[in-house]
């Protein structure tokens, strides 16, 4: 018997590019902060790897990397023991382990043979504990500024190190007990159609994560005014006083101040839209719209320590030794406050 005519088209599948229509695999914006999933559904089959999944493990890494040698910078460097450098070193540990997530997200799914429900949920439960203490984090970050700033003569004396620690640690608790929600069974593996944009995450949990993070991020902003008013209020007291020591103050006020418009900026930039798009979509979106949203949203975990941590010259301090054993001539030796950083 011959072929049939005419040969019936067979369906073609573009190489590299995966299922277009299956969910992604990795981390969605806003638990008590920016939530996450891992959706995936196991081993992806052979030369189906979705060049999305590649750049989000790919941004994993550097992520991991760029957050490590943060850890690493403050845990060799005794004189960086202070409460600030604490709270920035609980952001750097929460980006690396978002971007450790990614990349194990990545390996759970095609890597990962037989295909494992309980490390594809293990990984989700990463994500989203890591992201929630991000996001955690930079809201402790921006509360200690505006204290440091509306308690100025009292505030770096009351609060110790060891307050701060325990505030630290009752927040990763919170964080790691959200991450292990989707372990205790708040997952959709048994309900797909009830699977958000990025499974294991239910459509209701995701949206209860978004409106978490949105909330979140209205009080920084609300903090932001706060600051904003009494870093004017010290303007104006200095533009009377016209003294060294008034204008280094203005100085470092106005810097403060623009470190924290770049970082709730670029937050902003980096998640908002993915946060209001997990409200609105489900899993019948197309999937290339939920990568192109989460790729940028795990960005912000990449310019956090730009910003945070290599943007403090006592941390560059530390590097310029940790490199060439020296230290350029153009640093200041004055004290750092929380409003540098």
């Amino acid at each position: 018997m011959g072929e049939p005519w005419p040969p019936q088209p067979q369906q073609q599948r573009l190489p590299g590019l995966g299922n277009a229509s299956e969910p992604p695999a990795w981390p969605s914006a806003a638990a008590a902060g920016p939530g996450t999933a891992a959706p995936g559904g196991g081993a992806a089959a052979a030369g189906s790897v979705s060049p999305w999944d590649i750049a989000l493990c790919a941004t994993g890494t550097a992520v991991a990397g760029e957050n490590a040698l943060v850890l690493a910078v403050l845990f060799y460097t005794p004189s960086l023991r202070a409460p600030m450098f604490l709270l920035i070193g609980s952001l750097a540990l929460a980006d690396l382990l978002a971007g450790l997530g990614l990349v194990a997200n990545f390996a759970v799914r095609y890597l990962l043979r037989p295909p494992s429900e309980a490390a594809e949920l293990a990984a989700a439960g990463l994500l989203l504990a890591a992201f929630s203490a991000s996001v955690c984090s930079l809201l402790a970050i921006t509360v200690d500024r505006y204290l440091s700033l509306y308690n100025a003569l009292t505030y770096h004396s009351e609060r110790t190190l060891g307050f701060t620690c325990a505030m630290v640690l009752l927040m990763w608790l919170l964080c790691l007990g959200v991450g292990l929600l989707p372990l205790l069974g708040w997952n959709c593996l048994r309900d797909q159609s009830s699977c958000s944009i990025l499974r294991p995450v239910t459509k209701d949990n995701a949206a209860v994560l978004a409106v978490t993070f949105l909330l979140l991020f209205a009080l920084m902003m609300q903090l932001y005014l706060q600051i904003c008013k009494i870093a004017f209020r010290h303007a104006q007291q200095i533009a009377v006083q016209h003294q060294f020591i008034a204008t280094a103050q203005a100085s470092s006020t106005r810097k403060g101040l623009s470190t924290l418009s770049l970082i709730l900026g670029t937050f902003a930039l980096c998640w908002i839209p993915f946060a209001i798009y997990s409200l609105v979509a489900d899993s019948s979106y197309p999937a290339v719209y939920t990568y192109s949203l989460a790729l940028p949203a795990t960005c912000n975990s990449l310019i956090n320590p730009i910003i945070y941590a290599f943007r403090n010259p006592d941390i560059q301090k530390s590097l310029w030794l940790a490199c060439c054993g020296c230290i350029p001539s153009t640093f200041s030796s004055r004290p750092r406050t929380s409003s540098d950083v």
